[in-house]
């Protein structure tokens, strides 16, 4: 099947049935996509597809055919950090850090959606789970980073 993951077209051997999270870590062997619940609640394994964030375990891989496949790995360009991950550890976002890859994905989605968004559309679009309970900061990271892409505060 014949797919675009992180801007390169890829060949890759799968069922059209398999998860697109074990499609990421067991055949291209990208494993920033974390495993958390399998039955698409907590988040960790967010990516995007076409600039909207889903959850990896449960869509199949034949829906990422002919969609734009992003993944954590991509979120930095040329070895810059995105605004996202600057504002992750300027706030001290990260804890035990395995929900950070998929709230990540999730937040770049909503700032695409919503440049400037409020606590309100933050909390509607940011659903992935913290164990650490780090859901304050994440806001805080997500108004910082807007600000830094876009100048002006929500």
């Amino acid at each position: 099947m014949q797919l675009t993951v992180n801007g390169q077209n890829v060949e890759v051997d799968a069922e059209p049935d398999m998860p697109i999270l074990w499609m990421l870590r067991d055949v291209l062997n990208l494993t920033g996509t974390k495993f958390g619940c399998g039955i698409a609640a907590c988040g960790a394994c967010t990516v995007q597809l076409d600039g909207q964030a889903v959850r990896s375990c449960v869509v199949p891989v034949s829906a990422a055919a002919g969609k734009a496949l992003t993944t954590i790995e991509a979120l930095a360009k040329d070895g810059v950090p995105h605004p996202l991950q600057a504002a992750w550890i300027a706030e001290q976002v990260p804890q035990c850090g395995y929900c950070q890859s998929g709230m990540l994905m999730a937040a770049a989605a909503l700032l695409r959606s919503k440049p400037q968004p409020s606590d309100a559309d933050i909390d509607a679009a940011m659903t992935n789970i913290c164990r650490c309970g780090s859901y304050q900061r994440v806001r805080a990271a997500i108004h910082r980073a807007a600000f830094a892409l876009h100048g002006s505060a929500a």
